[in-house]
Formats: C-alpha cells, sequence, structure tokens
C-alpha cells in the first residue's frame, strides 16, 4: 500500500499556500499524483437580492472571487511544476461539504486543514473538517491553521484505544509508518470501549511490526473521554511528534456532527498535524 493520489483542497484562505505545499512533500515522498480541488463558500445571491443596495456588492464579491481564483490556480501549476509533480486542477462549484468528501472517493489521502477563526476566508461550509473525516471513506491529513511543518510523519505518534476507528487509522497510515524515524504508541483508556476493543498496544507494535514498523508502546490511563484529547495533546508535545495518527470518532445526526471527546479536542486544538479516519 502506498499514497499514489493525493487530493488537496485549496481555498482563498492564507493556509491554501502551506496546505499545497505539503502535498508537494507527501507527493515526492511516494511519488504520488496531486489533485488541487478549489472549493470554497459561496453566499446565496438570494440573500442579496432582498436588501437594498447589496446587488453592487455581490457583483464585486463575486470579482474578487475569480480574481483570487486564477491567482491559486497559477500559483497550483507553477508550483507543482517546481516540484516536478504531476497533477491537475479542479474546480467545482458544488459546497466544498458536499465536494471534497465525493472527489476524496477517488483519492488515496486527503489533505486539508483545521477551521480558522481569525481568517473568514477559511469558511467553506457549516462542519466542514467534521464531514470530511466522518463521510468521505478516506484517511484525511489534517493541517492545523498555525505554523509550518517543513517534515510530517519522521516521528508519528499513533493515539490506541483499540478502536474501530483507531485500527482503521493505523493501516491507512502504515506509508508514513513504515518510512517513520521512530514510531511511538499511546494508548489512553484501551479497555474501555465498544466491543472488539480493549487491544493493548503490544499487541498492535506487534502486528505493524510485521509491515517493518518499529515502535514503542507507553500508556495514560484514567482519562475521561473529555480529557482523553488533552492527554493526547500533552503527549504529542512531550514526545516532540511531528504527526499524530487517530481515529475521527462521530456520526452525523439530523444535520449536527456528534463527535467523540478527544476528536472534537484536536479538531479545535491540534498543534501539529493530525491523520484521522473514520
Amino acid at each position: 500500500m502506498s499514497y499514489k493520489t493525493i487530493l488537496v483542497h485549496l481555498d482563498t484562505s492564507v493556509r491554501a499556500h502551506p496546505r499545497l505545499e505539503t502535498a508537494l512533500l507527501v507527493a515526492k515522498r511516494f511519488d504520488a499524483y496531486v489533485t488541487g480541488l478549489f472549493s470554497v463558500f459561496e453566499p446565496s445571491p438570494r440573500a442579496f437580492t432582498v436588501m437594498a443596495g447589496t446587488a453592487s456588492y455581490y457583483e464585486q464579491h463575486l470579482a474578487m472571487r475569480r480574481e483570487q481564483r486564477g491567482s491559486i490556480e497559477r500559483l497550483f501549476h507553477a508550483e507543482l511544476k517546481r516540484a516536478n509533480v504531476p497533477g491537475e486542477w479542479i474546480e467545482t462549484n458544488d459546497s466544498a461539504t458536499q465536494s471534497v468528501p465525493h472527489f476524496a472517493r477517488c483519492a488515496d489521502l486527503v489533505i486539508a486543514s483545521q477551521d480558522d477563526p481569525t481568517d473568514p476566508e477559511s469558511y467553506v461550509g457549516e462542519h466542514f473538517p467534521e464531514t470530511l473525516v466522518l463521510s468521505s471513506g478516506r484517511p484525511i491529513l489534517l493541517l492545523p491553521y498555525t505554523g509550518f511543518f517543513s517534515s510530517i510523519g519522521k516521528h508519528p505518534m499513533i493515539a490506541w484505544d483499540g478502536s474501530r476507528e483507531a485500527t482503521r487509522a493505523v493501516h491507512d497510515a502504515l506509508p508514513l509508518l513504515k518510512s517513520a524515524e521512530r514510531v511511538t504508541i499511546v494508548c489512553v483508556d484501551p479497555n474501555r470501549g465498544e466491543a472488539g476493543a480493549g487491544i493493548p498496544g503490544a499487541e498492535l507494535a506487534t502486528c505493524i511490526a510485521r509491515h517493518g514498523v518499529k515502535a514503542e508502546v507507553s500508556s495514560s490511563t484514567g482519562t475521561s473521554e473529555a480529557s482523553a484529547g488533552e492527554v493526547l495533546l500533552s503527549r504529542a508535545a512531550d514526545l516532540n511528534a511531528d504527526l499524530v495518527v487517530m481515529g475521527g470518532y462521530g456520526h452525523a445526526r439530523w444535520q449536527e456532527m456528534v463527535l467523540g471527546g478527544a476528536t472534537r479536542t484536536f479538531l479545535s486544538s491540534m498543534t501539529v498535524p493530525v491523520l484521522m479516519s473514520h
């Protein structure tokens, strides 16, 4: 298994360029093809037709977005040429919460970003990262909205609780784990969870060792669901991990994203890139 098709979500936010750079770094490592999917939030024109004096604002907004889109597309092609990486540009008028999961299903890895509350352009849809993790069926590499990460996966930390989601994430991350210099498995309440959970970290280490991954095992016990995410964030900092591999637990119900405690904490407070699978 390897990553041969990488989908990177692009928009008009300040994090679009760093996100593209990360996609190219990963593509170079795995000799992969990069698809740049441009999808942004577009307000409905009906919202402006009912407000006097706003029609001209909407036209100005569209013109600005067209100019921004052109700049991002030119940057995409220039960066692919510079990195000598094959790829293609795709643009869609559908919402990002619909289009990115759709195109993700033909990719081996999807790269997107955490919501940035300081940048309005980073808003592409309600619960976008959560929807992407829970509905795409593919591993999602989420980047924090702050910081630049020149390398990802030299020292990954696996957040292990024995669940189905964590199992999926570990196996989806195997290409990165195989090329890592050091891997640490951190077990948080490994005996709590659904039926079939509770597989000790040592057994996971034995499993991935057969794939050529040598991993150390440590545990953090006595955490509640709410604090598990904080414990994992702290452990990632202590270990100087440059990637966290974890299951994305949750489900969509009546248009509301219902997330597990650790998943919710990471999506809001991540400090390092996180590879999530559901």
